[in-house]
C-alpha cells in the first residue's frame, strides 16, 4: 500500500516505550514496531503526541528513529515527529530526523501560543524548506488551540515537500474541500472517524488504536478502496469498544501502552509525569473493551 504514498496508508502514531524508572527503553521499541509491522502497518510515526513528544530529548528522539528504523528493515516507512511551537527548534529536529534516517516529517501546529494563520504557515514551510523530506501537517485543534483554516492548507498545499495532513479537526466538509482542490494526501488522524474520513476519499490512517487494532484499520483501507463498504462497516462497528477503551478512559499514549503491556509486547507501562499510569479499573475497562472488539 505505501507505493500510493511516502507516509504508508496504515500508520500508528507508536508510543515510546519507557523502564519502569522511567529511561528510554530501545529494545521496546523496536518490539513495538516489529509488533505493528506483523499487524498490518506500512508506516509509523515517532515522537508524536502519543510519543510523549514533549517529554523526551532530542537525542532520545535521535535513537529512537535509529532504532525503528532497524526493527522494521525497510518495512515501514518511518516518519518522525518534528512540530514544536518553536519554529527554529522544529528546524532542528527536522534536520536532525533526517540525518538519523526518517523517511518523512511530521509538523504540528505550533501549541499553546496560538499564533496567527500567517505564523501557522511561515513556521510549516520553514520547516519544510529546511529537509529534503516529505512534511505531513498535523491539524488538531483540540490540543493546539488553534485549527489551520481551508485557505491556510490551500497555500501549504502549494509547497514541493508539504505532501498530507493529519486531520484531527473533525471537520469532514472541510477536508472534503482541501482534497477538491489540492493534491494533499489526506489522514484520519481521530480513530472514532477512520471510516468516514476513508469514505471521504482520505488516503490512510494515523492512529492510536492501530497498536491493538493494526489488522482491522489494515483490512479497513483494503475494503474501501475496493468498494466493499458493507464490510468496512462491519469492521468499523467492530473496532468500536477498543476506540472507547483507548481514546476515551484517559489520555491515548496512557492506554496504548497500558493496552500493549496485557498483550505482552511491552513490560512495562510507564510514562513520563505529567502523565500517569492508568489506573486498575482503567485497565480493567480496557481488557473489557479489547475483548469485546475480538482483540484480546
Amino acid at each position: 500500500m505505501s507505493a500510493t504514498s511516502p507516509f504508508g496508508r496504515v500508520v500508528t502514531a507508536m508510543v515510546t516505550p519507557m523502564r519502569a524508572d522511567g529511561t528510554l527503553d530501545l529494545d521496546g521499541a523496536q518490539r513495538v514496531a516489529a509488533h505493528l509491522v506483523a499487524h498490518g502497518h506500512d508506516g509509523l510515526v515517532v515522537s508524536g503526541t502519543t510519543g510523549e513528544a514533549p517529554t523526551t530529548s532530542d537525542a532520545e528522539k535521535a535513537d529512537l528513529i535509529r532504532a525503528v528504523r532497524e526493527a522494521v528493515e525497510g518495512r515501514a516507512v518511518v516518519t518522525a515527529g518534528a512540530g514544536t511551537n518553536d519554529t527554529a527548534h522544529s528546524v532542528e529536529l527536522a534536520r536532525q530526523a533526517e540525518a538519523a534516517g526518517a523517511d518523512a516529517v511530521l509538523v504540528v501546529t505550533p501549541y499553546y501560543s496560538k499564533p496567527p494563520q500567517e505564523g501557522i504557515l511561515a513556521h510549516i514551510t520553514t520547516v519544510a524548506d529546511a529537509t529534503g523530506l516529505p512534511v505531513m501537517v498535523y491539524d488538531i485543534p483540540g490540543r493546539t488551540g488553534v485549527p489551520i483554516h481551508t485557505q491556510t492548507h490551500l497555500r501549504l498545499a502549494e509547497h514541493p515537500r508539504i505532501a498530507a495532513v493529519k486531520d484531527a479537526k473533525g471537520d469532514l466538509f472541510a477536508a472534503t474541500e482541501v482534497m477538491m482542490q489540492t493534491d494533499l494526501l489526506w489522514f484520519s488522524g481521530d480513530d472514532a472517524l477512520n471510516l468516514a474520513h476513508l469514505t471521504n476519499g482520505a488516503t490512510g490512517v494515523v492512529s492510536v488504536v492501530g497498536h491493538v487494532a493494526g489488522d482491522v484499520y489494515a483490512e479497513m483501507v483494503a475494503c474501501v478502496d475496493k468498494g466493499d463498504l458493507g464490510r468496512a462497516l462491519e469492521l468499523h462497528r467492530q473496532a468500536v469498544p477498543a476506540v472507547r477503551a483507548v481514546m476515551n478512559l484517559t489520555q491515548g499514549a496512557i492506554m496504548a501502552k497500558a493496552a500493549l503491556k496485557e498483550l505482552g509486547v511491552l513490560e512495562s507501562a510507564a510514562v513520563r509525569l505529567p502523565l500517569v499510569e492508568a489506573t486498575p479499573d482503567q485497565v480493567a475497562r480496557l481488557r473489557d473493551g479489547l475483548t469485546e472488539s475480538g482483540l484480546m
